[in-house]
């Protein structure tokens, strides 16, 4: 694929990974928990890279926080983990390296940017901008196990190198 052309597939598997993100986090629901948007983001960052995985995640949390009930947590929460578990994976070609750019970037990153937001659109002050870190993190990291574990099975069965190269065409 040429740069900066899109392409259709991956476009199509982005909004695939933001509805199944938005269905499954509707219907499974841990308070203060969305296991199953790390679970997405790691799997999206494999199949379609740090971009398209980053716009996964926005879609998903941007109908999560419309349907009302959520916060800018929702957003905030799922696309810095997606989009350096896609970068680390495009580095490494590593399975351990989405996990670990997932729980990096959700469990760390987007708990310290939810702090100021929370504090500046919701007025809540957390005293601690380490506040939401043992939120986030067990979060990311019990989806982003699921979906390292889904990897390896597909892995296993030959047929994630088969789906990333149709994704490539």
């Amino acid at each position: 694929m040429k740069p900066g052309k899109f392409s259709v597939r991956k476009l199509t598997m982005t909004a695939f990974f933001a509805c199944l993100s938005f269905v499954l986090c509707s219907f499974v629901y841990f308070p203060s928990m969305a296991p199953f948007q790390h679970f997405v983001n790691v799997l999206a960052a494999v199949f379609v890279g740090p971009y398209y995985a980053f716009a996964a995640a926005l879609i998903c949390g941007l109908m999560r926080m419309l349907i009302g009930g959520r916060t800018i947590q929702a957003v905030v929460g799922a696309i810095f983990g997606a989009f350096l578990a896609g970068l680390l994976y495009r580095k490494t070609h590593k399975l351990w390296a989405a996990l670990v750019g997932e729980v990096i970037g959700t469990g760390f990153i987007s708990a310290m940017v939810a702090y100021p937001l929370m504090k500046a659109f919701y007025g809540l002050d957390a005293q601690s901008p380490f506040y939401y870190i043992p939120f986030y993190t067990p979060s990311s990291l019990m989806g982003g196990c699921m979906g390292c574990a889904v990897l390896l099975i597909l892995k296993k069965a030959n047929v994630l190198d088969r789906m990333q190269t149709q994704l490539e065409q």
